[in-house]
């Protein structure tokens, strides 16, 4: 700690960090009720403004008080035990520098709902309210309000609505205000609800074996109470061992399929005693946690070998291994090591849809030892797992790029798997972070290790350990017998000349699909856009539905009948005439996941289809449900997005087809060509993971693109040294920086002028042939907001970036309080991908 409780005699303030876009933290008073419970790091309920709650943390104690302005008091201290530490608190500032944003926007997204309060508004009678009602009576409904406050002492905004209808009750609770017959106030509590669990045990004398006798003659006439105890003594062992009492059974396992009437007799009685007991969200794994054995091979052996010789010299090594390769039997050897060390281990995982394979997996080997932390889990399951590293419950925890934030104490190693992955990339809102380079400052804070893993590292990471500040392995051969897959590149348009395409799938993989499931093997038909196509169109007229507030096209979604915007959320009806020249020849253009789904049912109707998208995996348990059905061969043929291409492993898969290549590689992106290489190898590599080599059927209408020569070849250094001498020569990372700015404002005209502003500004303090725009993006309005981009090229290691970042803060600032941009919002993404 950084102050003594004791020898301050003075009044004490804290500096607390509020969950929100301020530049600094704010001051309070600590009252000397919460004194012996200041600790830094510890959340505090406060007030900010004159309605807000807050939850905060205190990161500072000390005895000046503001000069600005008077202090209020701490409402009240919530923890015992601080609920972030000192790592932590230096990942908010490090982050908020680098990216840009503030401390507060880092706390916000950093702590989970569960351990931030809430404030819920209720009303209760006014106990200074003077009789009046002869010259301001009441309505019948607000008598009926009044008679529920004088039974209950208070009632939520909701309740009121129950009682007399959804409609009336704010105009009521209005009118009562008014009356001064009701005040409103604000109920603060904990989002956070421990488990219950309801318990029943023996009370004594019966819960001695010796007395069990006497108890079963006393119930003698009582055969449904008997029956009850004899299930209790089945589900407890009792007679065999009667200690095992003390933990007692589920009162609900206890009373099922029977009355609760025999059941509160024995209470009464004083037989049986309930109580509650806090039990864990996850499930308990009662046996010892002994490792499972992992047999590497000599291969893989030879690669974890080498990753701990090279962690000697090295902070960070990229492990290169090509798909199937088992690349995750050495990340399990590696959290062995650092485990039995006394260290924590955080394994990244991009996508939730990876989980679900890799955590049944390690849940084996490692039991209750590992947390899971993702945006699927409920606001109390991650509250469960964030104490349970505190704790010491986890020491190993599988997640997502939130699991950064987590509360570890003693990291010894941090694995990002798939590293090469966008979905590492927090885009909104603030802090827009990257997980995989934030990770790596992680790691250096706890003097820890980082490994990387990918079978197509992105070219940053790839250019680090060709250049020796990372070390690298890399493994060429697949786990096993296992061989490669065949890639075949198909030509669209050769196919259409020679009218061997089926709607959207050319005759060879129309074959390829029907062989597989006549061997009764498993098909994966990926296409990177979801809905039914891309856009609708008038055959007459041309015109194409665009949506109100982005301009974008809105996509065709068959199986709930609407056009939607992929940006903003709003969707119409299918219109059955065209709104600019009425006709009704309105046809599909392009295709997407559901319309693949359809089409592959009409050609192969026996099939089982599922699809795996966004659409289709909203629910908690949607992605475990599809993945585990396709595993048991439930499912013939999966059809997805990005989704199918992460990491899955599946025995009977030896057929993949990618449906429209053309699109991922002609993306106006200097990235299109990496992500484009990186998505088709990785997709191609859920084929053939055992004996038997898969195929892979890519549909192109540029067979003769550099990218797809090099994807046929398998060849990732080839495709890397074409790539990395492109970045060199037009000044793209990881040879510069890059910084994006968007300026949005409701108006064009002012979003048009409100970045030639800030340029104006920045050219000062950087060279013009840094400074690309600004310029309207390719989607230049989105969610009624009109954008303008700025983006900013700085070479690495040549450029003073922290001192400009200052700069570019304060230029942003003055542009911003100008009175024609006081609707305008800018926003700044360092490192975009």
């Amino acid at each position: 700690m950084e102050f003594n409780k004791e020898n301050i005699k003075d009044r004490l303030f804290a500096d607390i960090l509020l969950p929100l876009p301020l530049p600094r933290p704010f001051t309070y008073h600590i009252p000397d009720t919460e004194r012996e419970k200041v600790n830094i790091g510890s959340r505090v309920i406060v007030q900010f403004g004159k309605k807000r709650i807050l939850t905060g943390i205190i990161v500072k104690v000390h005895s000046i008080e503001p000069d600005v302005y008077e202090a209020k008091d701490i409402i009240e201290i919530l923890d015992d035990t601080p609920s972030v530490n000192a790592f932590q608190l230096k990942l908010f500032e490090w982050m908020a520098e680098y990216y840009m944003c503030h401390q507060g926007e880092v706390l916000n997204a950093a702590l989970p709902s569960g351990l931030k309060v809430s404030s819920e508004s209720k009303i209760q009678l006014n106990p200074n309210f003077e009789d009046l009602e002869e010259k301001m009576p009441f309505a019948d409904k607000e008598l009926l309000i009044i008679e529920m406050l004088e039974k209950k002492e208070a009632l939520t905004f909701d309740e009121v609505s129950l009682i007399v209808g959804k409609k009336s009750g704010s105009s009521l609770i209005k009118s009562l205000i008014k009356k001064d017959r009701i005040i409103v106030f604000e109920e603060v509590k904990e989002k956070f609800t421990p488990k219950i669990l309801k318990k029943v045990r023996l009370c004594p004398p019966y819960d001695q074996k010796v007395n069990m006798q006497e108890l079963f003659t006393k119930l003698e006439k009582k055969p449904k109470q008997t029956d009850l105890l004899l299930k209790y003594i089945k589900l407890t062992g009792f007679l065999e061992n009667p200690a095992k009492n003390a933990n007692g059974t589920n009162k609900n396992l206890l009373i099922e399929e029977s009355s609760l009437s025999p059941f509160t007799s024995l209470l009464k009685a004083g037989i049986f005693e309930e109580y509650e007991v806090v039990v864990s969200r996850f499930e308990e794994d009662n046996e010892e946690n002994t490792f499972t054995e992992v047999r590497l091979s000599e291969t893989q052996q030879s690669a974890k070998d080498s990753i701990l010789e090279q962690f000697g010299e090295k902070e960070a090594v990229l492990l290169h291994g090509i798909t199937g390769s088992g690349k995750t039997e050495i990340y399990i050897e590696l959290i062995k090591n650092v485990l039995s060390g006394g260290s924590q281990v955080l394994y990244l995982l991009p996508e939730i849809a990876l989980t679900t394979q890799i955590v049944q997996r390690l849940r084996k080997i490692f039991g209750d030892k590992m947390g899971i932390y993702h945006s699927k889990f409920s606001d109390n399951e991650r509250v469960e797992t964030w104490r349970g590293i505190i704790s010491g419950r986890f020491s190993f925890v599988v997640g997502v790029r939130s699991s950064i934030f987590l509360p570890f104490d003693n990291l010894g190693l941090i694995i990002i798997d798939e590293e090469h992955e966008t979905s590492y990339k927090q885009h909104d809102p603030a802090p827009r972070y990257h997980a995989r380079d934030t990770a790596l400052m992680l790691a250096r804070m706890h003097h820890s290790k980082t490994l990387l893993g990918s079978a197509t590292p992105s070219v940053e990471s790839y250019f680090q350990a060709m250049n020796k500040k990372w070390g690298l392995v890399e493994i060429k051969q697949r786990f096993g017998n296992a061989k490669l897959p065949q890639l075949i590149a198909v030509d669209v348009r050769k196919e259409k000349r020679d009218r061997k395409i089926h709607g959207d799938f050319t005759g060879l993989l129309t074959q390829q699909i029907e062989k597989s499931l006549h061997e009764r093997n498993q098909v994966i038909l990926f296409q990177n856009r979801r809905g039914y196509a891309p856009y609708i169109s008038c055959e007459d007229c041309g015109h194409i539905p665009k949506c109100d507030n982005c301009a974008v096209s809105l996509t065709y979604h068959l199986y709930h009948k609407q056009l939607r915007c992929h940006y903003c959320g709003s969707h119409e009806s299918i219109p059955t005439r065209c709104e600019a020249c009425g006709s009704n020849k309105i046809k599909t253009v392009g295709l997407g996941t559901e319309k693949i789904e359809d089409d592959i049912k009409l050609l192969f109707p026996d099939a089982i289809t599922q699809r795996m998208d966004l659409d289709t995996t909203r629910k908690k348990n949607s992605y475990q449900k599809i993945i585990e059905d396709f595993q048991n061969n439930k499912i013939d043929i999966l059809v997805g997005t990005q989704m199918v291409t992460k990491g899955l492993d599946f025995d009977r898969v030896n057929l993949v087809g990618i449906l429209d290549a053309d699109s991922l590689i002609h993306f106006p992106d200097f990235r299109a060509h990496e992500k484009a290489f990186q998505t088709f190898t990785q997709v191609s590599g859920r084929a053939g993971r055992r004996e038997k080599a898969g195929t892979v059927i890519l549909q192109t209408s540029s067979i003769n693109h550099p990218v797809i020569g090099k994807l046929l070849q398998q060849d990732y250094s080839g495709f890397f040294n074409t790539e990395i001498s492109e970045r060199e020569k037009f000044h793209y990372p990881p040879f510069y920086r890059l910084i994006s700015i968007t300026f949005k404002d409701p108006d064009a005209g002012i979003a048009s002028k409100g970045a030639d502003r800030l340029f104006g500004k920045l050219k000062y303090f950087i060279p013009k042939e840094q400074i690309l725009g600004p310029e309207p993006p390719i989607i230049n309005k989105i969610r009624n907001y009109y954008l303008e981009e700025i983006i900013l090229k700085f070479e690495r290691n040549k450029a003073n970036l922290p001192a400009i970042k200052y700069k570019m803060q304060e230029a942003i600032e003055k542009v911003l309080a100008e009175t024609a941009f006081k609707n305008s919002i800018i926003v700044c993404d360092v490192d975009p991908v």
